[in-house]
């Protein structure tokens, strides 16, 4: 896909969920899918794409999950977050809940804080996009069966295209990875980081731009 293109469709990148407690060594979610992260290079590839991105003018909005301290917001009956409150686990303002330092926003970069695994549900999601001008979103982050499923068929019935950029996700493993795909094409595009955003040679952005080291701060929304 071209720069021409992707203006044209005025994409914004997505990143979802790549936050230390989920994605570092060190954190308390690392059983969930770390392995995969790392063998199939997911840091890496997100951000090449964030860089692809900035390069390209293209807006990048991350998104968070976590709690309010005291678990006001904790959803109780929810099986996938139970473990959230042993521990005070996924508790926003604190190291778990930010994003991974290899992918850090810039200071005007939109940081979304989500309480579920729908990412419009209950916040500004939609409205940063809208103000943006945005109706194409590329997808990157984990869990390629929870978050990135879910924000591909919302996303999908708020009227906006979708693409999933395959090799900037993940999930536990490759066999639950492939079966999100499948159900993933029925309401997007499944693609790439090079396919979605160009190879810097071919997009004249500069290589430069794939080892930029990114700004220490970050803001929630």
């Amino acid at each position: 896909m071209t720069t021409e293109t992707l203006h044209e469709r005025r994409p914004a990148l997505l990143v979802l969920d790549l936050i230390n407690e989920i994605s570092h060594p060190e954190g308390r979610y690392n059983d969930v899918c770390l392995d995969q992260i790392e063998s199939r290079g997911v840091l890496g590839h997100a951000r090449r794409a964030v860089d692809r991105a900035r390069a390209a003018g293209i807006p990048v909005v991350y998104v968070i999950v976590g709690f309010s301290p005291g678990l006001a917001d904790w959803p109780e009956t929810s099986p996938l977050f139970t473990e959230a409150a042993d521990g005070d686990r996924l508790i926003l303002g604190t190291w778990g809940t930010e994003v991974h330092e290899s992918l850090k926003p810039l200071a005007d970069e939109p940081v979304v804080a989500k309480r579920r695994v729908n990412p419009f549900l209950g916040t500004h999601l939609e409205l940063i996009l809208r103000a943006r001008g945005v109706n194409t979103l590329l997808l990157t982050g984990v869990t390629t069966d929870l978050v990135i499923l879910s924000t591909a068929r919302e996303a999908h019935d708020r009227d906006f295209l979708v693409e999933v950029l395959e090799d900037a996700t993940a999930t536990s493993d490759p066999e639950l990875h492939q079966a999100a795909l499948t159900l993933l094409r029925r309401t997007a595009e499944v693609t790439t980081v090079d396919a979605a955003l160009g190879q810097p040679q071919t997009t004249g952005l500069a290589a430069a731009t794939d080892t930029a080291d990114p700004a220490e701060t970050e803001g929630n929304v």
